[in-house]
């Protein structure tokens, strides 16, 4: 099966003739060429054959024949590890950085922008990525699905077996042209044969994959089983502190070092969801991060230890135990404590990735640890790649959060930036949806997101709207007609998806295990924590000082306006608070008038996307149009059933009617 290039979609450029500089492909001149700046060439001879049907010549020395492309290498460290400029000299372009990296990215810049009709003669930008680490995180299994995959299965593992096919190399260029420069290809959980990638079994296979990744300037990182000296090695314990577990890492990682010496690090899982952790042992998460830091330490490995911490366990009867206190309880008292090539990954709310959570208070509660934001582009509960949910607008909401942490620099952003504490490892990290479907996220329009998260990870300061054109105009072409329907699509969907699923940050209404589609109840008298407790006279949970105290987690004033119903925000009231049905919001409505409006609203949304949907018939791919409008279709038949069950169990709960007369089934 073939693949499309997504928003390199060079053939599409060349049919549309919507490329100009065409007098520039003729020859690059590239002085020093290494494996990167190999791929940066290779890059755009490819652009240049495949749009303007030219070679691309390649010169070592700087000659004056005409038009052309310069790669330079500066001593100039101002642009850092991966930044570079673009700019216009005599006949020639050129793109300089301090290492080939810059190179590579500067590279893909040029193409993104040309792709987009502007003239290279034009073109004079610097620039420097936002964020030192920009990850993308892949849940495959080995035996080839995707824990939570909405874009068919793994194009890197099938029935235990490492996958090396020409797909790979394509992945590597695409995630590498939106600045992506670390990726872990297996699951946070890790299981069955997934925990011997550590071994000779695996390596020589993962090394392909490092070798590959490290010409595209990506790091390498996989997932590891913290009981691995237990499952892998034979050991009677995992107990961070024992002198024979520390001794077994460290030969472990020294074989992996032996093998691939561009080893990224591990990211790990622990004391989560039945994974093993420290706890086990009566130790904090400080004891087990660090000792795998000293491990790998000596060869500048990174651990990237995830907080998503808490006991799955709860008794949906003891209302004094609140799963949203749990990663701060855990992780607060231990800040400083952990070694410098430790970097926390935090999610971006208490819970799990909902269509609306208040910000981590983590972010600016931790004031001594290297930190990275984690938000998730695979929609787990944003619809699965079936609705369109664009999420940029979301992230741009987080990383803007002003945490209070001190005046000035107390962003989301600004710390995961390293702007506030003055880190130097932090970063931004994501749960990647691709899959290996034709299209790579099942849904043609999720591959905003994917395109998105890489954008705001090099620059947070890009608005939702001016990223959402870019990747348009770069995967359909340019077209005004296309570009603004589709933006306006992107626009709408995730406040429609927040109108007809859960609205006010209740959360967790999803039907169980496969979390897409409304269960009202699904998840109220589980383990999991995750209640919403309506009655018939109210519904949310009280986190101020008279329930579970959750908001005393959030540094002043944050703390006091999530505190008191009249100041806390209206889309985060049922995180927050307790609220009776007739409580009169801001529009002078009742709560539970304004959760039948927002369902029904929802649900007009999704026809009014598909009317925009329609109207571009004939102007896009067939094929891309019949996918998309097939997703459409089930959609609207999720974003119904929402509005349809929603508002009839609030309903039956209240026997309150609809103040406008809409048909709620009784």
């Amino acid at each position: 099966m073939r693949w499309n290039q997504m928003w390199l979609n060079y053939a599409l450029a060349e049919k549309k003739g919507q490329c100009p500089g065409k007098e520039y492909f003729s020859h690059v001149f590239c002085p020093e060429m290494t494996a990167v700046t190999g791929s940066a060439v290779k890059e755009l001879q490819r652009f240049a054959k495949e749009v303007f049907g030219m070679d691309c010549r390649v010169n070592e020395h700087e000659e004056k024949e005409g038009r052309g492309i310069v790669l330079r290498l500066s001593d100039d460290n101002n642009f850092g590890q991966d930044g570079f400029c673009i700019f216009g000299e005599g006949d020639t372009i050129c793109i300089g950085a301090h290492t080939e990296n810059g190179i590579l990215y500067g590279v893909f810049e040029l193409i993104r922008r040309i792709m987009r009709g502007e003239n290279p003669e034009n073109i004079y930008t610097k620039q420097t990525p936002e964020f030192k680490y920009r990850m993308l995180n892949h849940w495959d299994n080995i035996d080839g699905s995707i824990e939570r995959g909405y874009s068919g299965r793994s194009f890197f593992f099938e029935n235990d077996n490492i996958l090396f096919t020409e797909r790979l190399e394509d992945y590597a260029r695409l995630v590498s042209s939106i600045g992506i420069n670390q990726v872990v290809i297996n699951n946070v959980n890790v299981r069955g044969k997934a925990a011997f990638f550590i071994t000779d079994e695996y390596l020589g296979d993962i090394k392909k994959y490092a070798d590959l990744f490290a010409k595209y300037a990506i790091k390498l990182f996989l997932c590891v089983d913290f009981a691995a000296p237990i499952t892998v090695g034979g050991l009677e314990t995992a107990d961070p502190l024992d002198e024979t577990v520390k001794k077994w890492w460290k030969e472990c990682v020294a074989h992996i070092y032996s093998v691939i010496p561009e080893f990224g690090g591990f990211l790990l899982k622990a004391d989560s969801e039945g994974r093993p952790g420290p706890f086990y042992y009566g130790r904090n998460h400080a004891d087990g991060a660090n000792m795998l830091a000293d491990a790998i330490a000596p060869w500048n490995g990174k651990i990237i230890w995830r907080c998503f911490v808490y006991n799955c366990k709860q008794d949906w009867r003891d209302g004094s135990v609140d799963r949203a206190k749990a990663a701060y309880e855990s992780f607060m008292p231990i800040d400083g404590q952990f070694r410098e090539n430790v970097i926390l990954q935090i999610k971006n709310g208490p819970m799990d990735f909902q269509v609306r959570e208040p910000v981590s208070p983590l972010f600016g509660g931790l004031l001594h640890t290297n930190q990275m934001l984690e938000v998730q582009i695979a929609q787990e509960y944003t619809g699965q790649q079936i609705d369109v949910c664009y999420l940029v607008p979301m992230w741009k909401e987080i990383l803007s959060f002003h945490t209070c942490c001190c005046e000035g620099r107390d962003t989301v952003a600004d710390i995961v930036s390293g702007r506030t504490f003055g880190n130097t490892e932090c970063g931004i990290a994501a749960v990647a949806n691709t899959g290996n479907d034709a299209n790579w996220t099942g849904n043609d329009l999720a591959a905003a997101n994917l395109y998105g998260y890489g954008r705001l990870a090099w620059d947070s300061t890009l608005s939702a709207d001016a990223i959402a054109r870019e990747w348009c105009e770069c995967t359909f072409g340019c077209e005004k007609k296309i570009t603004d329907s589709v933006t306006e699509i992107l626009r709408m969907s995730w406040p429609a998806y927040e109108k007809y699923t859960t609205p006010y940050g209740i959360g967790w209404m999803v039907t169980p295990h496969t979390h897409y589609g409304p269960s009202i109840e699904g998840y109220e008298y589980d383990a999991w924590g995750t209640y919403h407790k309506a009655n018939h006279v109210a519904i949310g949970i009280e986190r101020g000082p008279e329930g579970t105290g959750y908001t005393s987690q959030y540094n002043e004033p944050n703390a006091a306006m999530y505190r008191e119903i009249e100041t806390c925000p209206e889309n985060l009231l049922l995180f927050f608070h307790r609220i009776r049905y007739d409580y009169k919001m801001k529009n002078g409505k009742t709560l539970l008038q304004n959760i039948y409006d927002l369902h029904f609203e929802g649900a007009e949304d999704v026809e009014k996307m598909i009317c925009l949907w329609e109207a571009l018939k004939g102007e896009l791919p067939e094929e891309v149009y019949a996918r998309v409008r097939e997703r459409f279709d089930r959609q609207y038949t999720n974003s119904k059933n929402w509005r349809d069950i929603v508002n009839t169990y609030f309903y039956r709960m209240t026997m309150t009617e609809d103040e406008k007369k809409r048909r709620i089934y009784d």
